[in-house]
């Protein structure tokens, strides 16, 4: 009998032992698109060719108002990795680590490392240089040297041949890939990086991994294989918007003059007026069709970054860190505080919650979400709401867990942005897309609403990083109702006083003193 006891016991142990262990925690997979808004067919875009995101979007849950904190590349991945917004960082350029400069705050990948994650990066993921330290923040967010890709050092070089062979620094380069240096591009290596990375943590199931692939493009210069180029005819981008000038009642701090196309070797001996162009018909149509081949180009590598993943144990979660303007209110480029500018994909696959077809969710995201939402999906120990802007591991968004599980919305949530300017007018020096911070003078604070986005360009002071609600230099107010795409100023209209005043209080709230 005790023979038989002992002998049904050592078989059952296995068993017992494997239903008292705590689950295995999944793989995450952050992927982060550079400047893209959502020209993606599953966000309802006609003219987007991206197979490979919209067959991954099929099983996923989809975002479709989610967004960024400031339209510019360093801030927004700051906020977004660090869980706090630009006015707690202080960071609103590309010039300061915030380590150093304000906090030495936990980083979203240094979270999953410290509770037992293999981090590691490809790409771009933190806003290379003095912004992450000269180091991509490793070792304390990651647990390997980041990986840039070599080809790197050319993005902004010129490798760009024109009509006569020489080669210039374009905006618009599609590229046989032949022709450029080590005959690759760098959204190119930093998968096949990912790849090896997946594939050389296949033997290791002990200890689970979290990778960050941070893609180039389609951020600018729009530097893509030509072959993608063929999957746009240029006749479709010419009626994209009506937009040809800056809208009579918009706010001349409001206006980004776009000063990086101008910069570039085909774009700057075109005369184009400044600050408020406009630039031709053709060449809008140009940029239209060379985006979204950027956009295709990347598409076409993430389809390759899924096809090495394991889905079944893995969270992925897709973004982009900013929109783009593509001719809205005759602008170009990120550098506002308007939707087109802010509005992002955010799309999460979750083997926890599979989905047979797409499962779409419109109320207000921003992408100060993140963090929080992927330590739950982990089933890390919940990110503490931040209470004071001394605590080192918080955040200041909320988890979108709860509306994946189904137990509620985000209809009364609202989206807070905000973008700086050295003066009420757009200059060249200082650059007032892209002004330094000792050069900030005014803030604009945009408000996003379930209807309404209301923007208040107030004073600002640098040096103790203070604002003068008294001193306004513009508002905005656009109701999506009947303008989407935000080209109707309602500020001077008598009839919505009431709702700019009740907006005010509210965006004033939200921002603190």
């Amino acid at each position: 009998m005790i023979t038989a006891r002992l002998l049904f016991s050592l078989l059952m142990m296995p068993v017992l032992l494997d239903a008292a262990a705590p689950p295995r925690r999944p793989n995450v997979v952050m992927v982060i698109f550079d400047d893209l808004r959502p020209v993606i067919g599953a966000y309802g875009d006609p003219l987007a060719s991206t197979p490979h995101l919209d067959n991954f979007a099929r099983g996923s849950h989809i975002f479709t108002r989610a967004y960024s904190q400031q339209s510019l590349c360093a801030p927004s991945r700051n906020s977004l990795l660090t869980g706090r917004r630009p006015d707690t960082l202080h960071l609103y350029d590309f010039y300061s680590y915030w380590r150093t400069f304000t906090g030495n705050f936990t980083t979203l990948p240094q979270y999953f490392k410290e509770h037992g994650y293999y981090t590691y990066s490809c790409g771009k993921v933190f806003h290379p240089g003095l912004s992450s330290n000269n180091t991509d923040d490793y070792p304390l967010s990651w647990s390997a040297p980041a990986f840039r890709p070599r080809t790197e050092q050319f993005m902004n070089s010129p490798v760009c041949p024109d009509k006569e062979g020489i080669l210039r620094k374009n905006l618009i380069c599609p590229v046989e890939l032949q022709t450029q240096p080590y005959k690759t591009l760098p959204d190119i290596e930093s998968v096949a990086e990912a790849l090896r990375f997946v594939e050389s943590r296949s033997t290791r199931k002990q200890e689970p991994f979290f990778l960050a692939m941070g893609f180039h493009k389609p951020h600018i210069n729009f530097r893509f294989p030509r072959q993608f180029l063929s999957r746009f005819h240029l006749s479709q981008f010419y009626n994209y918007t009506e937009d040809s000038l800056k809208p009579p009642d918009m706010p001349a701090v409001a206006w980004n003059p776009y000063t990086d196309v101008r910069a570039r070797d085909d774009f700057k001996h075109t005369n184009i007026s400044f600050p408020y162009g406009p630039i031709s018909p053709l060449q809008a149509a140009q940029i239209r069709q060379s985006y979204y081949a950027s956009v295709s180009y990347v598409d076409d590598l993430f389809g390759k970054l899924i096809g090495g993943l394991d889905l079944d144990e893995t969270v992925v979660l897709v973004l982009g860190d900013h929109g783009w303007s593509l001719g809205e209110h005759a602008e170009w480029a990120k550098y506002s505080n308007f939707e087109v500018a802010l509005r992002v994909p955010l799309i999460i696959r979750t083997p926890q919650f599979p989905l047979a077809q797409a499962r779409y969710y419109h109320g207000i995201t921003e992408l100060l979400d993140v963090f929080p939402t992927l330590v739950d999906l982990a089933g890390l120990p919940k990110l503490p709401n931040c209470q004071s802007s001394q605590e080192l591991t918080c955040g200041e968004g909320k988890s979108l867990y709860p509306q994946l599980m189904g137990l509620g919305s985000a209809d009364e949530h609202v989206a807070l942005s905000q973008y700086p300017r050295p003066g009420m007018l757009p200059t060249k020096h200082p650059n007032s897309d892209k002004p330094k911070l000792r050069n900030i003078k005014i803030m604009g604070y945009s408000l996003r609403t379930d209807i309404y986005r209301y923007t208040m360009w107030v004073r600002f002071h640098a040096q103790n990083f203070s604002r003068d609600w008294h001193d306004v230099y513009g508002e905005e107010l656009y109701d999506h109702r009947l303008d989407s795409g935000e080209e109707l100023n309602l500020v001077p209209l008598p009839h919505y006083d009431d709702v700019r005043q009740r907006l005010r209080l509210r965006l004033m709230k939200v921002v603190g003193s």
